[in-house]
């Protein structure tokens, strides 16, 4: 196993704006035989219910939601820049056509969700709510025609983040 430190999630000391939006993350879901993961540019960090929490966006057409809905339990990894490419090919190919961690060179781990060993910092989290987006609830419409010209909107899940992996 890798050489990992657990912190409480105050400690991070990264800006989720950067980690999230500059960065990318793989959303990551499964059991220890096998799970698909997934590059995502949005979502976040935060309180909420008294909680440490992440919040993460997923299109319905994406392989990875079907295993973030079979688990109690996900991960958000960053990485440092020379993964930017492995984070590109799991944005762009579908785990449906073959395992995104033979193909990127990535290595599955597994501490009550899956994750990929080379990350930087992973965040494991509880799911606790989820919820479709809905066309009437935006206040602005003109973020539907520009993100959901196909009327694909995000299943949202926020999750309790239970552990925080950063390497030693």
């Amino acid at each position: 196993m890798s050489n990992w430190k657990e912190i409480q999630p105050e400690a991070l000391q990264e800006n989720p704006f950067s980690l999230i939006g500059d960065q990318w993350m793989l959303i990551t879901a499964g059991d220890a035989s096998r799970c698909n993961t997934m590059t995502a540019s949005w979502g976040g960090v935060g309180i909420l219910w008294n909680k440490p929490v992440s919040f993460c966006f997923i299109r319905p057409q994406r392989y990875t939601l079907e295993f973030v809905e079979q688990q109690e339990y996900y991960s958000l990894s960053f990485f440092d820049p020379e993964y930017k490419d492995a984070l590109r090919f799991c944005g762009s190919a579908s785990g449906r056509d073959g395992d995104k961690f033979q193909k990127t060179g990535l290595t599955p781990e597994f501490q009550l969700a899956p994750y990929p060993k080379e990350a930087k910092l992973v965040l494991i989290c509880k799911k606790l709510y989820k919820q479709d987006m809905a066309p009437e609830c935006f206040l602005d419409s003109s973020l539907l025609e520009k993100n959901y010209p196909k009327e694909d909107y995000h299943r949202v899940f926020v999750g309790e983040i239970v552990k925080v992996l950063q390497k030693a």
